[in-house]
């Protein structure tokens, strides 16, 4: 038994071509003591393809807690283990979290082999602003929860990255449309790197519309962006909005204390909303803090 910990590899792999496959990702995976894959079956696919031929263990969201305590026995005693998800760049909407966490805090060493993912590629290429973004993961699957995240976001001044399943693009297309407005810009990248890879650019609405329209393009692996909300309205927020927002908040909830805020200042409701939003949050920071 060794005294020196192993090294725990998080493993990028394709999103859909091979030649993505970077030669480093291909050495550690041959090297590894252990393969702990999302999906083996999926997987085999993928190294059988490279001529990978080491152990695999089943890590996946309904049993990485169970598995993170093997896994951590292995690595302490030595042996090293590569991370890898059904495809992409693992925990980035995929399992690893608790077996990363749980290899830091055991002092064990945690090494990226870095590669594909999806939410960056269809930044890349989007056109959309990408000096400054929010990944958003999946939204939620219930068309109330979905609107009710959507409105959190709505002035989010970045640009938003989502992935949807193709069950529920068009849902999630037709939510955006309704809560951001159908004229702003968005951008549907679905099969990214695969035969049929498409990036559409449109407003929200035509997106949902065009999706609607065309079977095919419910099908495939789906990424959504969101252009964010300009920050430049040509309204400030001066003293009476800020004292007038800060009122009516304390007896409001935020939606409510915006509008009735823009009938009296003649501020853009929106512009009150996203100050009024940067209000609760600072608020919350603060109660936080005390709390520590």
């Amino acid at each position: 038994m060794s005294n020196k910990p192993g090294a725990l590899y998080v493993v990028a792999t394709p999103i859909g071509n091979l030649e993505d496959m970077s030669p480093r990702a291909v050495r550690v995976l041959s090297q590894a003591d252990l393969i702990a894959a999302e999906d083996t079956r999926h997987s085999a696919t993928l190294l059988r393809h490279f001529g990978i031929d080491r152990p695999v263990v089943a890590v996946h969201e309904h049993n990485e807690r169970m598995k993170t305590h093997e896994l951590i026995r292995k690595l302490s005693a030595g042996q090293s283990i590569a991370l890898i998800s059904d495809a992409g760049t693992p925990l980035i909407s995929d399992p690893g979290f608790n077996l990363v966490r749980a290899a830091l805090a055991g002092g064990i060493p945690v090494v990226p082999i870095p590669g594909p993912c999806a939410a960056i590629a269809a930044l890349s290429a989007s056109g959309l602003p990408s000096d400054r973004f929010a990944f958003e993961g999946f939204p939620p699957a219930k068309a109330a929860a979905r609107r009710a995240k959507f409105e959190d976001l709505r002035t989010e001044p970045r640009t938003l990255v989502f992935y949807e399943s193709a069950h529920r693009i068009a849902e999630c297309l037709d939510d955006l449309a309704a809560v951001f407005g159908r004229d702003r810009a968005g951008v549907l990248a679905r099969e990214l790197t695969k035969q049929f890879e498409t990036v559409r650019s449109a407003t929200l609405g035509e997106l949902s519309d065009w999706v609607r329209s065309d079977a095919n393009q419910q099908r495939g692996e789906m990424v959504v962006l969101v252009h964010g909300l300009p920050r430049d309205t040509g309204q400030k927020i001066d003293a009476h909005a800020d004292r007038v927002v800060r009122v009516l908040l304390a007896a409001l909830p935020l939606k409510q204390a915006a509008a009735l805020a823009a009938e009296i200042t003649g501020v853009k409701k929106n512009l009150l909303y996203a100050h009024g939003l940067g209000l609760a949050r600072s608020a919350d920071s603060g109660s936080a803090s005390h709390d520590k």
